[in-house]
């Protein structure tokens, strides 16, 4: 089937692109001496998880029980969690996933360390955690240094618990797109790591691992030396986020909303059918917000729950009903979530059409 003729709005994975993506970010691990562990929540798809294993990801992280479940079904062995596992419904849900696979679980509380503490002492085997320190997102995490290796000494106390690195996420990267800037931000980044690890020294505990990870900050993160494992999650695709973060190009962009115009209602104005239920509502309207693929006479202005509104150069090449234009999200990982499939393309060609397995898993 010709991608032309997918019925729109529709998920496109164009795959020699998802293929160089997977081997370029291996390579750089590899030659780096440093384990990749990418994230799932983009793609969400088993597939592509086994993609990214057999091209040398030494295990996956996972953000929820339910995603990490979906993995586990498909065979996968090795997930990180990186989300605090709380209260007695979710610590039964990790002792099932526990005995499919090995699972290591982030945490910043030791009301959490102490329910993950009884089920290790109930399991008769560990449960493997890592601390999260805040080192500028200011989402998760305690403080770096002392207020978190106070912390890590607390939780290592508690049978039942083996703790074994630290993990940080440079989300605040997301926000600064010089490249200076951003490495300058990674420095304080492991900076802030390093030297919580040898506070946890100091009070007996050594920590083998530090586990760090955001496609924007993991080329300045590999390149370190300090780090044992990153976790990106969106260079898999990338998007146009990740074009804005001059991190990618249009060219490296694997996934693509392809969607139709249906409506020119004015000269400098036109109208697709995708949405905010095809394309998510991160960020409208600031520069770099989104992109049409070939297009740089298309500004997509604003998008509503069925329309996508976008303006366009009236010296460009037009625009008429029924074209077909290829959108490239602002954030793809929430736009894998809204769909139920995506279509795998390799030459305009349809060659599968596969379930996004682990959509919908927020529990």
């Amino acid at each position: 089937m010709d991608v032309r003729d997918l019925d729109t709005p529709a998920l496109v994975v164009d795959l020699e692109r998802l293929e160089a993506n997977i081997a370029a970010m291996a390579t750089q691990c590899r030659e780096a001496a440093v384990r990749l562990r990418p994230h799932t929540k983009t793609h969400k798809i088993p597939a592509i998880a086994r993609l990214q294993l057999d091209a040398g990801a030494r295990g996956i992280t996972c953000a929820k029980l339910g995603e990490a479940e979906v993995m586990a079904d498909a065979g996968v062995d090795d997930i990180l969690l990186a989300f605090p596992v709380l209260g007695p419904a979710k610590l039964e849900r990790l002792r099932r996933l526990r005995e499919r696979a090995r699972v290591i679980v982030s945490l910043d509380d030791l009301v959490v360390a102490e329910g993950l503490a009884a089920l290790g002492r109930r399991s008769g085997e560990p449960v493997e955690v890592y601390v999260e320190v805040d080192t500028g997102l200011h989402r998760m995490g305690r403080a770096p240094g002392e207020d978190t290796a106070e912390l890590v000494e607390r939780v290592a106390e508690l049978a039942g618990l083996r703790v074994t690195g630290l993990l940080s996420h440079a989300g605040h990267a997301y926000g600064v797109r010089d490249p200076a800037e951003r490495a300058r931000l990674v420095d304080a980044e492991i900076e802030a790591l390093t030297e919580t690890r040898r506070r946890c020294a100091e009070r007996g505990v050594t920590l083998d691992e530090l586990s760090v990870g955001s496609t924007p900050s993991v080329s300045a993160e590999l390149s370190s030396g300090a780090v044992t494992e990153v976790r990106p999650g969106t260079y898999v695709f990338n998007d146009s986020t990740m074009i804005d973060h001059h991190v990618a190009t249009e060219r490296q962009c694997a996934a693509h909303v392809l969607a139709t115009v249906v409506s020119r209602p004015a000269r400098d104005r036109f109208v697709i059918d995708a949405g905010t239920k095809a394309l998510a509502a991160d960020d409208q309207g600031h520069r770099g917000w989104m992109r049409v693929a070939g297009r740089p006479d298309l500004t997509m202005t604003f998008l509503n729950e069925e329309h996508g509104v976008g303006s366009l150069d009236p010296a460009g090449p037009g625009l008429a009903l029924g074209d077909l234009l290829w959108c490239i999200p602002h954030h793809v990982c929430p736009v894998f979530n809204l769909f139920d499939r995506a279509f795998f393309v390799r030459d305009d060609l349809v060659v599968d059409v596969v379930p996004i397995a682990g959509r919908g898993r927020s529990q």
